[in-house]
């Protein structure tokens, strides 16, 4: 199980996990939901109380992965199947331009 902690200018919006079944979950912060309710990630995931739930990664996400010569020098680089579609939003996302940035949450920091 692999899990990131997605941030929203700068504040903890959530929690994306890639369950060992292959199941991808988002999670909203209950913090950012109270304090946010209206500042959403992407329109087809606004802020509830409810996880998201998809078999594969959300179209958002993937969007943030980079394509092309970009994801060939970051598959190289970091020896990252293009395929782990997890792997590179953990290894790529970080530093991402606009409001959104995804940190890995190593196994055993799980709160």
């Amino acid at each position: 199980m692999r899990k990131a902690e997605i941030f929203y200018n700068n504040s903890l919006a959530g929690v994306l996990t890639e369950t060992d079944e292959g199941e991808y979950i988002f999670e909203y912060d209950k913090i950012f939901i109270k304090e946010n309710p209206n500042h959403f990630l992407t329109f087809t995931m606004p802020v509830r109380e409810e996880p998201y739930v998809e078999k594969h990664l959300f179209a958002f996400f993937e969007g943030l992965i980079p394509e092309g010569w970009l994801l060939d020098i970051a598959s190289k680089n970091w020896k990252i199947n293009r395929r782990d579609r997890m792997g590179l939003l953990l290894a790529c996302c970080k530093s991402c331009i606009g409001a959104v940035s995804v940190y890995s949450i190593a196994e055993g920091n799980e709160e």
